[in-house]
């Protein structure tokens, strides 16, 4: 499993809201949501870290 690093996020108390709710419906946790939307919007764009490849954890 890679590294994990931590770091202050500003997020809109109505968008929180909708991702925390959004993280409920799916039984993960908010920061697990927020990571899993990360990692989408990055294999959309084609841009995931090369690793994650490699990782079927990261998989959808």
């Amino acid at each position: 499993m890679a590294k994990k690093k931590a770091f202050a996020l500003r997020v809109n108390e109505d968008m929180l809201k909708a991702i925390e709710k959004w993280a409920a419906d799916e039984f993960r946790s908010t920061n697990g949501q927020i990571e899993w939307m990360l990692m989408h919007s990055l294999k959309a764009a084609k841009r995931e870290p090369k690793n994650s490849k490699k990782n079927p954890k990261n998989s959808t």
